[in-house]
Order: C-alpha cells, then structure tokens, then sequence
C-alpha cells in the first residue's frame, strides 16, 4: 500500500522526498509571533486557527442531526456529543502536530507516503466528503435566507456561490482578516444559543444525566443511526486536512524549541474552540430536546418546522429569529472554511496549482451545483433527510483520514523527538477502533443485517 520512506537529500528522515511548495502558499508563514513576547501575546498570536476548525464542528450538518437527536431522544445523545467532541480535540491536535513537526499538511504527507493509485484514493474519498459537507451548509444557508428573507432556496443557494468573492477579498488583505470574520460569527452564533437556552428553561438535572452514555444507543438502531450522524457532523474529515495546513500560516523558531512552544498555544487554541463547539452542539440538542421532546413533538427534525415551532412552543416571539440568525451565520462561516479546505485538499493531494480565485471557484461549484439541483428538485420537503445523511457520508469517509494521521504522528521515523507517546498513540487508535466499529455497524444496518436504521 505505501512505499518504503527513505532519508530523503534534504535530510528529512521519514518521508521519501523533501518537503515542496508550502501548504497554502500565499499565506504560509505569514503571521508573525513576537519573539520574547510573554504569554498572553504568544497565545493570541496563535489563537485563530483554531475557530476556523470549530466552525466545521457547528454547521448546518450538526444542526440536524441535534435537532433530530434531540426532538426524538431527549437528552440521550448528549454522551455522543461529548465523546465525539473529546475525539476532536485529540484528533485536532494531532492534526497540528504534524503540520507544524513536519511542515506538511495532511494530505501532503499522505501523497508522499502512499502509492499513487492509493493516493488519488484518498483524494477522491475527500473531495466526496467536501462535497457531502458543503451540501449541508449551503443547503443550510439557503434555508436561514428562506427563512429570514422569504428567499425561495434556489436563489439562496446560488447565492452562497459570491463567498468566493469574500474569501478572495480577505485573504488578499491578510489572513487574520478571515479569522477575525470567523471569530465574529462563532461568537454571534454562541450568544444566539445562549439566549435560545435562557428561553427554553431544560432541566438542568437531566442535561447532565444526558452526558451519561446508554447503552441503549448501539441497541436501538434508529438511535445509532441518528448518533453515526452526530459523530460525523462533529469530527469532519475535511477539517483534519484544513487544521494541518492553517497551523502553518503563523511564523514561529524551526527549531526544536519552537517547535515545542507552537504546538503547545495551537493545542490551547484548538481546545478552546472545540469546547466552545461542544457548548454550540449541546445546545442546539438541549434546545430541541426542552422544547419539543418534553412536549411530545417527537417528529421535528427539519430546520424550518423547528423555526416554525420556537416561537409559539416557548412563548417568546424572538426565539424563532434568533435561530434563523445564527443558523445564517452557521452556514455562512462553514462555506469559508469549506472551501479553504478544498484548495488545501486539491494542492496536497494532487499537486495541482491553479490561481487562488480558480481553485476556489471550482470547490464552491462542486458543492453549489448538486445543491442547486436538490434544492429545485425537493424544496424544503425532505431536505432534513439529506443534510443528515450528509453527516453519515462524512462519517464513513473518516477512516480514511484518521487512519493515516494516527499513523504518520506515531511514527518516529518521521515525527522525530515529537511522535505520539504511548498513551497517546493507545488513545489515538482506540479512537480510531470506535470510528471504523460504528461505521461498520452503521453499514451492517443498511444491508438489512441488524434490522436497519434505514435512511
């Protein structure tokens, strides 16, 4: 499957040719870390990364998922969200290990470990999952324009397409620029849910016995169907590539020293954003599970009849524009991100090199057009269906992903003094266990062996 790593001239021990092209060149190494600075300063030099990874743990995917989770099982898969949360943060943070270590991204290293017939493997099983995720957040955008604006879908997907403009305008004025908008949005889209949970009231006892996993969840396949679908929408393939690339964006010692002290704030960065996602996703959940579970809606599982519903369900006019709002913002954020990882994916992978603004119009129309096409088809019928089993699709596709990033990171042959200790190579793999045990119960279920969730 891979071909045997030799030292490479470079000196670069591991890996079988010296490291290329940077991964996203036009903005490799372009923030710089004040030498000297105290730790706050170092910290916020470093802080940005890692809310651009976030926002793919709380898009438009997520959102049906919870709301489907929530409306039909209360509060039971809030364990799901937690485990798959602390899976992220673990697998995220081997994601900027290897970006800063080795000065690839993922996909970078996987071209250069693998055979090429397995190589364009792995690209294509990506850019399946690219297009299963931006699927979802268009469609979500579409329906937040549907709902705040009476904009009919199709034109609202269309007109997610112009983010290519607005990505092309703030990376060309800094990338920091396009981390700040990020930001921005992650924190509207939090005080959103925060007023959402003031306005639902859940009990707060059964909240936290909700983080207390059941066994009930693996025998009840509807419910597993539902919880495969969480842990994809909440570990997203595509952003494991776009976190070991962006990492690289800040200027840092290329000594060992330096080395140590950037994956040390990137971890603190990407922590802190990951739990401010898991506060997003169990509040779209708990949100869900108060309003509608408690009540016997057991059947709301699309965006807009949960909009429809907000409002008079809890008696509080603002609730249900205040979710349009940050759904908006949801979706909007998550096609920025979307498609820096589509260029990322595209470069490393298949060493194509095209103008910036070419690369990332061809990543929004390979997710505007099927969109478009679903959205004219279906309406808003049925469009809760897709965005669901669009999480089930990047969940299946995650193996691919994992697999290679636990393996190049615990191998000392390439990461050096830094590859993965055993304890956390043994979290890493048992991990990596539960992702491929649950997709391939999740496949014995749709091939009628089990009994089925059905789709």
């Amino acid at each position: 499957m891979s071909e045997p790593a030799q030292a490479t001239p470079s000196g670069e021990a591991g890996w079988r040719r010296a490291n290329g092209t940077p991964s996203l060149p036009e903005s490799h190494a372009s923030i710089q870390v004040p030498a000297g600075a105290g730790f706050w300063r170092k910290l916020l030099a470093f802080s940005g990364p890692g809310y651009l990874v976030a926002v793919g743990y709380m898009d438009p995917g997520n959102w049906a998922t919870d709301l489907a989770g929530g409306s039909r099982f209360g509060y039971t898969l809030l364990s799901v969200i937690l485990l798959s949360n602390l899976m992220a943060i673990l697998l995220q943070s081997l994601c900027l290990k290897l970006g800063i270590v080795t000065g690839r991204d993922l996909a970078q290293a996987c071209r250069d470990h693998y055979s090429r017939p397995v190589t364009v493997g792995l690209w294509l099983l990506c850019e399946i999952a690219i297009c299963a995720c931006d699927l979802a957040e268009v469609i979500g955008t579409a329906i937040a324009l549907n709902l705040l604006f009476h904009l009919p879908l199709v034109w609202g997907v269309i007109l997610t397409a112009f983010d290519v403009l607005l990505v092309l305008w703030l990376a060309g004025r800094g990338f920091r620029w396009l981390e700040s908008l990020v930001i921005a949005l992650v924190l509207l889209i939090g005080a959103c849910f925060g007023l959402e949970i003031l306005f639902a009231q859940p009990a707060v006892r059964d909240v936290l016995g909700g983080f207390i996993p059941s066994p009930e969840i693996v025998r009840n396949p509807e419910m597993l169907y539902i919880a495969i679908g969480i842990l994809g929408a909440t570990v997203m393939p595509h952003n494991l590539y776009l976190h070991s690339s962006i990492v690289q964006t800040r200027k840092y010692e290329q000594s060992a020293g330096g080395k140590r002290e950037a994956i040390k704030f990137a971890t603190i960065d990407s922590t802190a954003a990951l739990m401010f996602a898991l506060f997003i996703n169990a509040g779209i959940l708990v949100v869900a599970a108060a309003t509608f579970f408690t009540q016997g809606r057991h059947d709301v599982a699309e965006i807009q009849d949960a909009y429809q519903l907000l409002s008079p369900m809890l008696g509080v006019g603002m609730a249900s524009v205040v979710f349009a709002v940050a759904l908006l913002a949801s979706g909007q954020n998550s096609t920025l991100t979307g498609t820096l990882a589509g260029q990322i994916v595209m470069e490393g992978f298949m060493n194509i090199r095209l103008r910036p603004w070419l690369r990332r119009l061809i990543t929004r129309g390979l997710a505007v057009i099927p969109a478009a096409f679903v959205a004219a088809v279906y309406g808003e019928s049925g469009t809760a269906k897709l965005l669901v089993f669009s999480q089930v699709v990047l969940s299946l596709q995650l193996p691919f992903a994992v697999v290679p990033l636990v393996l190049f990171t615990g191998q000392r042959s390439k990461m050096g003094e830094f590859a993965n200790p055993p304890w956390v190579k043994l979290l890493a793999w048992a991990t990596t266990a539960v992702i491929v045990a649950l997709n391939v119960k999740l496949l014995l279920d749709f091939a009628g062996l089990t009994g089925g969730a059905g789709a």
